[in-house]
């Protein structure tokens, strides 16, 4: 099965996350960013996340390469304000005819609470009703530790099987 995993990364986490997932599972990776990047630190960094995410925001992406040709689609987001990351949402809405029919995974990543709602409101954007396999990790960049690996194994080998 042709696999993406396609990702948006602000501190690394992310990052770290689908290169161990790609690397397990024999997928390309597609990193996407914003062309105007997001605050990197101190409270602007959650203030204009946070208001991005809440307010839905779709920002501009530099270019990236993604043709469609996949038979799966693996997304990987941190978690901004209970939601999905804005660069996410512009590459769901630019590739919504080729996403069509797909078979489609999810992690994120975060620092504390809000992926629940963050899993639900990407599943309602894609408009499916669950996902091939899901992923919650809670900063493996910054705090890694060997339960984060097992789940990373763990949700590599469901998608393998």
């Amino acid at each position: 099965m042709k696999t993406a995993v396609v990702y948006y990364s602000m501190s690394g986490n992310t990052q770290l996350t689908a290169e161990k997932i790609a690397a397990q599972t024999s997928a390309e990776l597609i990193r996407i960013e914003p062309k105007k990047a997001y605050p990197t630190a101190g409270f602007r960094k959650f203030l204009w996340g946070g208001k991005s995410a809440v307010m839905g925001d779709k920002p501009a992406l530099t270019p990236y390469r993604f043709d469609g040709e996949f038979d799966r689609i693996i997304f990987g987001t941190p978690v901004w304000a209970s939601s999905f990351t804005p660069p996410l949402r512009t590459f769901i809405e630019e590739n919504r005819e080729a996403l069509k029919g797909k078979t489609v995974a999810a992690f994120l990543c975060c620092s504390g609470g809000g992926a629940n709602k963050a899993i639900e409101k990407l599943k309602q954007f894609l408009d499916i009703k669950d996902f091939d396999a899901q992923l919650v990790l809670i900063d493996p960049k910054d705090k890694p530790s060997g339960d984060n690996e097992k789940k990373i194994q763990a949700f590599c080998l469901s998608l393998n099987s």
